[in-house]
């Protein structure tokens, strides 16, 4: 694999430079001196970014764009074999790296480098964790898969040991990483178009674990399923959190006030016990916060810091976000795609002020779609009345045993009212005309149904 010598700074190409992570680690190396440059398919506003910070940014991917000072082509699990740069790259010989190779290298960078990793929370756990360490002063290096309000993107860098960075467990790119603390917050099936079942899911949780050196701490949920099988043999410091007080952090007097926001009683193992208040709302939020605090406590942070922090954390975008009203309509988005994550939201929107619940819900990826078609059911049918869009194919090609008609008669045959339009306009218009006064409308996915909302928003 090609090494990095960040003392030596060379030109870096990135194949979709445009991405939430690929354009956050290309603006760490342009603040490294390193030349950097790239392509994606269209323009936005992390790729117009980045050109106003010196990267140079080709529209489109051709062949011509990989020039002959490139010193080494970056990659992501998106980029095919048959795409035109790839196969550029390959036939120059140029050295090359995944994205998570090449995040590992950075991580190797940093004394301190943290790795927060989970089915679900990543993005809302790595911005507590860096809202603590910002609060603290500490100058982290942040690396985070969604925009954080406190600094107003998905990078900063800094110039402390620490590095602060989610870790997915999809085509096992974790694995690259190179932690000195790991966070493990929960293991579900997902992703189910690369690994063949949880089994194999567990199992790359264990190796993430095994990564941690003699010297390093796993902090992991306890909730999960037989945790001990992914901490078996480990050298490294175990601290866990979860609902029991057999755990290192537990919690207890979970309430809510009128906006939904969580007051919780946390405690610590060694008899210490302390009152904290969240800006976000819902149970999975308590659990995130939890993991956060356990690491405050690791940095000897003092808890009066975490406790600010954590007051000031308002969410990132597309995490309950609220959007705005309309015809005192209240529009939320959240980026739930898995039905756990569905179902927390849903759990959560109940205690947010409200006459009728609508979910308007864009189903990501046909694999996944079609693997979890009850559960999303289920997980719906926690809203009042529920909306579908088409499949959001990302990555894959159209499935035609799969489409959001399906999930529509699953939702139904559960008793909930259930409306399928294939276009954004049909919904908006549909939404329009039946959402009433006091009622709640979340736009819920990680594809673009934002839009809808937003569109809603403008009339």
């Amino acid at each position: 694999m090609y090494k990095i010598d960040f003392q030596n700074p060379i030109h870096i190409y990135f194949i979709g430079i445009g991405g939430i992570s690929m354009s956050g680690l290309a603006e760490i190396l342009l603040t490294e001196n390193f030349t950097v440059s790239g392509s994606d398919l269209r323009q936005s506003p992390l790729t117009e970014s980045l050109k106003k910070k010196g990267a140079i940014v080709h529209y489109g991917q051709r062949a011509e764009n990989l020039t002959s000072d490139i010193d080494l082509v970056v990659y992501t699990s998106a980029v095919h074999s048959d795409n035109p740069e790839f196969i550029t790259m390959k036939e120059l010989g140029l050295p090359n790296l995944t994205r998570a190779e090449l995040l590992g290298q950075m991580m190797k960078n940093y004394n301190i480098p943290i790795a927060v990793s989970g089915t679900h929370g990543k993005t809302t756990t790595t911005s507590m964790i860096s809202e603590i360490l910002l609060e603290n002063n500490s100058d982290p290096t942040l690396s985070i898969g969604g925009i954080f309000k406190s600094i107003g993107g998905n990078i900063r860098v800094g110039r402390s040991d620490y590095f602060v960075t989610e870790a997915c467990e999809y085509t096992n790119s974790f694995l690259s990483f190179f932690p000195k603390i790991g966070i493990i917050l929960n293991i579900e099936e997902d992703h189910l178009d690369f690994f063949k079942d949880i089994h194999e899911i567990r199992t790359s949780f264990h190796e993430f674990a095994k990564l941690l050196p003699e010297d390093g701490t796993l902090i992991i949920n306890g909730d999960i399923d037989n945790y001990e099988e992914i901490t078996k043999g480990l050298s490294c410091q175990v601290i866990t959190c979860g609902s029991s007080p057999l755990h290192d952090y537990s919690f207890s007097n979970l309430h809510y006030d009128e906006l939904a926001h969580a007051f919780f009683t946390l405690q610590r193992k060694n008899g210490n016990s302390e009152n904290f208040t969240l800006m976000v709302p819902g149970e999975h939020n308590v659990h995130n916060a939890m993991a956060a605090i356990a690491l405050a406590d690791l940095l000897s942070i003092d808890s009066e810091i975490a406790k600010k922090a954590l007051l000031h954390f308002s969410g990132t975008d597309r995490r309950f976000e609220y959007k705005g009203k309309k015809n005192d309509i209240t529009i939320i988005d959240d980026y739930a795609h898995h039905p756990t994550e569905i179902t927390a939201t849903l759990k959560a929107a109940v205690n947010y002020p409200h006459k009728t619940l609508w979910c308007v819900f864009q189903p990501h990826t046909y694999t996944r779609t079609k693997a979890f078609l009850q559960d999303f059911a289920k997980a719906l049918s926690l809203a009042d009345k529920v909306v579908l869009s088409d499949i959001y194919a990302a990555r894959e090609a159209n499935d035609p045993a799969i489409n959001s008609k399906h999930l529509q008669e699953a939702i139904l045959q559960l008793g909930t009212e259930c409306y399928y339009f294939p276009s954004f306009e049909e919904i908006e218009n549909f939404l329009s005309a039946h959402c009433e006064q006091n009622d709640l409308l979340i736009t819920m996915g990680a594809g673009d149904i934002v839009k809808v909302g937003e569109n809603m928003l403008k009339e």
